[in-house]
């Protein structure tokens, strides 16, 4: 029996870390997209494929259909290291591109992930929009904060993570936490 393989896309990509972790998992990636040249170097250096350019300019017709969409996005607009300008900030506004390929495609898992000041941004105004959108494109959404640290990382990097599924709310609850700091195995190190 052959079993096909679940896909995702990868938008506002970086270098490939929700990617790795899931072709790791056994998902296939058949769309990627970063703006930054930077990253899209590295990206084609660790994957062999170069994402896609500016979000904005993208036809959502070209994109395959896909399982699960992960998006780590633009993160300035909301942090305390940032002007706070949220949605104001023309890089806040990049959430409703996002909100647009899922109407397009309605695949049955998004993960989003952003700093965990986004749980406070304009008296938490920010957050509710967010959730309020996925959930009036028929999605059932829950998030929390979860800290690096907890999973055996040596990093102290605290993150808002949320879960967005047409069939059954995501259970936080269910995720192994391992507080002990390990060394990372990389076939390079």
């Amino acid at each position: 029996m052959n079993k096909q393989k679940h896909t995702f896309i990868d938008l506002f990509a970086g270098i490939g870390g929700f990617r790795l972790a899931f072709e790791q998992a056994g998902y296939q990636c058949v769309y990627s997209c970063e703006i930054d040249s930077a990253c899209q170097e590295v990206y084609f250096n660790n994957f062999g494929e170069k994402p896609k350019g500016d979000i904005t300019k993208i036809n959502i017709k070209e994109i395959p259909d896909f399982d699960v969409l992960t998006a780590g996005f633009p993160c300035q607009p909301f942090s305390i290291c940032g002007k706070r300008q949220g949605f104001e900030d023309t890089r806040g506004t990049l959430f409703f591109h996002i909100c647009e390929i899922l109407e397009a495609k309605q695949p049955s898992v998004v993960l989003l992930e952003n700093v965990n000041h986004l749980l406070h941004h304009d008296k938490g105004r920010t957050l509710d929009v967010i959730i309020y959108s996925l959930e009036n494109l028929g999605y059932l959404v829950d998030y929390k904060v979860l800290n690096s640290k907890e999973f055996s990382l040596p990093q102290n990097r605290e993150r808002i993570i949320i879960f967005a599924t047409k069939s059954k709310k995501f259970n936080f609850n269910k995720i192994p936490k391992d507080n002990s700091i390990k060394k990372l195995h990389h076939p390079s190190i």
